[in-house]
């Protein structure tokens, strides 16, 4: 113990005789060696910004209700390049409870550039928030439904428990055994349906991959699909009324081109906004009125390829 103290106390020292010599012979290239020790610095000290909450449900191991808080944070790495893998941070979960309401909230951070340019296309949100689930459901070993939707405040809970809550993700010595990174494509987490975390492809990163300065607990995801086109399909969407005028349930028509089943339909529904999934489309919608999801009905039109969905109101 003495030994490896003496031999830190001389490379510190050695150090220190390299900025000096530095400072004598180039005070320019001095001066901005420590300009960006100070950038990193601060960059290292921010706190993480909340930018929105998502609302979700745990479904495996046990059932509850999940909101994740996602954030931009300086101290994450930005890819090196569209085709390098996104880093990120995921936070412990925390149990809470309000009044009979148990829930769990879980913190996700990206660097901030990360999150900008995915700022006004919502196919390329989306494609991120379903990486941070994913991920989610890997490090815990959890079932996430795969219906979301994006809260009107944008955290939940303190953003001081948020930032405790990363920094001792960063700093934890007791997480070295999950060191390791993953790289999951956008490709495999859509078509994904496996339960068990296990089954999921886990692809170790080469070095050259993973940024040094990321923490020790930076997972890294790949970005190489980002760029798929998904189809939005063809749709009509529309509030039928009685005779009188009242609205009595919203109806929507899809049109699904060379669909022959919807076995592999994932429909998801929610008072006020609607999901559907299946092979190369995807439709998400906000409704015009809120619906009753647990009267919603629907059925497919083979010879047409049409989905139709009828969701009554919520007020009837």
């Amino acid at each position: 113990m003495e030994s490896s103290s003496k031999g830190l106390l001389t490379q510190v020292t050695q150090f220190w005789n390299l900025l000096d010599d530095l400072a004598e012979s180039n005070p320019e290239s001095y001066k901005k060696f420590i300009q960006q020790q100070l950038k990193e610095g601060k960059q290292l000290c921010a706190a993480p910004e909340p930018q929105l909450c998502l609302q979700t449900r745990i479904l495996k191991p046990e059932e509850k209700l999940l909101f994740i808080n996602l954030c931009q944070w300086e101290r994450i790495p930005a890819p090196q390049s569209t085709t390098h893998p996104v880093p990120l941070s995921v936070g412990r979960p925390e149990d809470m409870s309000e009044s009979s309401d148990v829930y769990t909230i879980i913190d996700v951070a990206y660097n901030p550039d990360v999150l900008q340019a995915v700022e006004k296309d919502q196919m390329r949100k989306d494609q991120l928030i379903r990486m941070a689930m994913k991920c989610i459901e890997e490090k815990f070993q959890f079932t996430l439904s795969h219906f979301y939707h994006i809260t009107k405040f944008k955290i939940k809970g303190s953003i001081q428990s948020m930032k405790q809550n990363l920094m001792r993700i960063q700093t934890d010595p007791t997480d070295s055994k999950e060191k390791r990174s993953k790289e999951l494509t956008l490709e495999q987490i859509r078509n994904s349906t496996v339960s068990n975390p296990d089954d999921f492809p886990q692809l170790l990163l080469p070095k050259d991959h993973v940024s040094g300065k990321t923490g020790c607990l930076i997972e890294e995801i790949s970005s190489t699909e980002i760029q798929v086109e998904v189809k939005r399909p063809a749709y009509e969407l529309k509030i039928v009324v009685d005779q009188n005028e009242k609205p009595l349930k919203t109806e929507l028509k899809v049109e699904l081109p060379g669909i022959n089943s919807v076995s592999l339909c994932d429909l998801s529904v929610s008072e006020d906004d609607l999901l559907i999934e299946i092979s190369e489309y995807r439709l998400h919608l906000n409704l015009p009125e809120p619906v009753n999801p647990e009267m919603t009905k629907a059925k497919f039109i083979k010879e047409k390829a049409t989905l139709i969905v009828t969701m009554p109101l919520m007020c009837n």
